[in-house]
């Protein structure tokens, strides 16, 4: 394997990494223990909602400067470490989730420490992007590098269900106990998927610590030194984006309806617990699904990027967003798009089976032409900058969704009527990619280094 390969699958090897977190912990396994714990769909969603959204304003107010400080003084790799610790740290915390005697506090808080650690790190390894290929690679790398990452999700995911998370009856989806003599009364099965998640990500990251290297053309400065110059030159920036209508204008519509899509992704599994009364093993199920289309489609996305550009890809996959989640409203125990259906009919699991498959196919193409789009509309000098300003793009309005959410299911009863903020969300999003150019303001994003034969 070449230099160039090696740094590819490096940079590969932090998306199979991490994505266990989004997957286990965010959506499949996790969020509807949680509603198991609190026995109440709704204050289950309202909590969950009021956490994430406080975690999502904590990284809004820091990822731009941290961005800005990488791109004065270097060592991008280093704030990846750092953050790993996050990580690892708050996966880790999902243990004390312990029935009875839960501190619903310290978890929740350690929960957000490890999604701040996953959001920070990911800022950083972005950012590399535009070093591993040039304008044409980059959307088949970039989808290359999400589908992989959904493999690892779904293969974690998969062991969980198998060997670890147990149902009401205290058996996993294979009808054993769980494996290493762990309590299914103490549900010591289920919260052992932190753990895992944690050490899952101290193993297959290890490839992108030894594989990935910055560029060697970029001068690594004190952190005191960079800190100090970051400040100024990310107002500098600030103060130009309106005079950069097409990033400015991506910049907002990624900020609704990316924040969209993660609302979906944050309350499904409380969503599908509550309306549907799935339990832990049927969620992850749901998970499987959801997770494979994710990959397939991110995989497909990416070569359609590369063929026709990243906003095309956008575009269609937020139209199929807005349909699926407005289906969804109309899926419950009872009836499906407003037909009644008798008790014990598997149609409302069928129905939901599919449109969360729909929306993990369309999520996965999104969010890897999104990151596509971002390398063609921002400055390749000030590339973490521009990664940071997305992620404060992504969770200056990332409490919007949540927040929303929680409000309008507290306010309304209804777990179903909680998700209507989302629809609006991705249609202010497709709304602003009127003004985004498919090929930014710049004619072309050199890479930081020349462009090798591909892998």
């Amino acid at each position: 394997m070449t230099s160039r390969g090696k740094r590819i699958w490096g940079w590969y090897f932090f998306d199979w990494a991490s994505q266990p977190f989004n997957t286990l912990l965010l959506t499949f396994i996790f969020a509807p223990f949680i509603k198991d714990l609190l026995a109440d769909g709704v204050a289950a969603q309202a909590a969950w909602g009021y956490a994430v959204g406080g975690a999502g304003l904590a990284i809004a107010l820091f990822a731009p400067f941290l961005g800005a400080i990488a791109d004065k003084g270097g060592h991008r790799i280093a704030w990846v470490a750092l953050f790993s610790v996050f990580y690892m740290i708050g996966a880790w915390g999902v243990w004390l989730a312990n029935p009875g005697s839960m501190n619903l506090w310290l978890v929740m808080g350690l929960f957000a420490i490890g999604l701040i650690g996953m959001e920070f790190a990911t800022i950083f390894t972005n950012a590399m992007l535009p070093d591993l290929g040039n304008r044409e690679d980059i959307g088949r790398i970039s989808g290359s590098g999400s589908a992989f990452g959904y493999v690892g999700g779904l293969a974690a995911l998969t062991i969980a269900l198998l060997f670890l998370a147990e149902n009401a009856d205290g058996t996993t989806f294979l009808g054993l106990r769980p494996v290493l003599g762990l309590d299914p009364g103490q549900r010591e099965g289920t919260r052992f998927v932190g753990p895992v998640t944690a050490l899952w990500y101290g193993v297959f990251v290890l490839p992108f610590f030894l594989w990935v290297r910055e560029p060697r053309a970029r001068r690594a400065l004190p952190v005191t030194q960079a800190a100090r110059g970051a400040w100024p030159e990310l107002k500098a920036t600030m103060a130009e984006l309106p005079r950069s209508p097409s990033l400015f204008a991506f910049l907002g519509a990624s900020m609704f309806y990316r924040d969209a899509l993660n609302g979906f992704y944050v309350f499904g599994g409380i969503y599908a617990a509550g309306v549907l009364g799935w339990d832990v093993v049927d969620t992850g199920t749901f998970g499987i699904i959801a997770v494979v289309a994710s990959a397939l489609f991110a995989w497909i996305g990416g070569r359609a990027d590369s063929r026709f550009g990243p906003k095309p890809v956008i575009v269609f996959c937020i139209l199929a967003l807005i349909w699926a989640t407005f289906l969804t409203i109309f899926v419950s125990r009872d009836s499906v798009f407003g037909m009644p259906v008798g008790t014990g009919s598997r149609l409302p699991d069928e129905a939901f089976l599919v449109l969360g498959a729909t929306i993990g196919a369309a999520g996965g193409a999104l969010q890897s032409a999104s990151r596509t789009m971002l390398c063609r509309q921002g400055d390749p000098q000030r590339m973490t900058q521009c990664f940071g300003l997305y992620a404060l793009a992504g969770k200056a309005t990332s409490f919007v969704a949540p927040i929303g959410i929680g409000l309008t299911t507290d306010f309304s009863g209804s777990q179903q009527s909680g998700i209507v903020p989302l629809i609006g969300l991705f249609f202010l999003g497709l709304i602003l990619l009127i003004w985004v150019k498919p090929e930014g303001e710049r004619a072309e994003c050199p890479p930081s280094e020349p462009v090798l034969p591909r892998p």
